[in-house]
């Protein structure tokens, strides 16, 4: 899953991009209000969240709030600022927002925040995933094969993840960049088929028939 942060503060940004980053998270982010708003009307449909500073140059958090509601813009929004009386509480959450965590804050509860914001799409996940003999709990991050645990690496686990909660449909290298690496990533790279081949392996998928290649267009878990 894919997160956008707003904040202006780059040495806080980078120790919360660091963090979900190793929970298995992509993330960019942006400095300032005109341009959050702008990486939001252009790519909101890349982001599963956007984490929202309100005292930010050039345009508040609470005017890009307001502004990204307006649009008709969905993407849940935690705000995360040192503004932490009621009223201004109040206030984010009657501009659109979904959240609103105080600064300080432990990585803890913003990540226990994150969690909970993330399990209310219109259609609810399941706890865990199955295909064909695969389990796969993206709580405990524990993979299973007929009888015997999978380990996986952080990026190859989000790659089955992905594929498994997309099953029987192509899924092109775009839409798998998109969701599991950050916006600076080069889209040219080869990363995708490296990981695909690496999780062949391990799932002794050899022959392609669990992780399909569909030539031109992708890759597809067959259920």
């Amino acid at each position: 899953m894919r997160i956008l942060i707003v904040e202006d503060n780059e040495n806080l940004v980078k120790l919360i991009k660091s963090g979900l980053e190793s929970e298995c998270f992509a993330v960019d982010y942006v400095l300032d209000g005109e341009a959050g708003l702008r990486r939001i009307e252009l790519h909101h449909s890349d982001y599963d969240l956007i984490i929202l500073d309100l005292m930010l140059p050039k345009k508040t958090g609470m005017e890009v709030c307001r502004e990204v509601r307006e649009k008709k813009i969905t993407t849940p929004i935690l705000i995360l600022t040192a503004k932490d009386s009621d009223e201004d509480v109040a206030n984010g959450l009657n501009a659109g927002a979904d959240d609103y965590l105080a600064k300080p804050f432990s990585f803890e509860v913003l990540l226990a925040r994150i969690h909970a914001i993330l399990r209310r799409p219109e259609t609810v996940l399941p706890a865990e995933l199955r295909t064909q003999d695969i389990t796969l709990n993206p709580s405990s991050r524990k993979v299973i094969r007929g009888n015997n645990e999978i380990k996986l690496t952080l990026k190859e686990f989000s790659l089955l993840e992905y594929l498994m909660r997309h099953p029987n449909q192509v899924m092109n290298r775009e839409q798998i960049i998109s969701s599991l690496w950050d916006f600076a990533f080069d889209s040219f790279s080869n990363v995708v088929d490296v990981h695909v081949t690496n999780l062949r392996k391990k799932l002794n998928d050899r022959d392609g028939r669990l992780i399909e290649t569909v030539h031109g267009l992708g890759y597809r878990i067959n259920a």
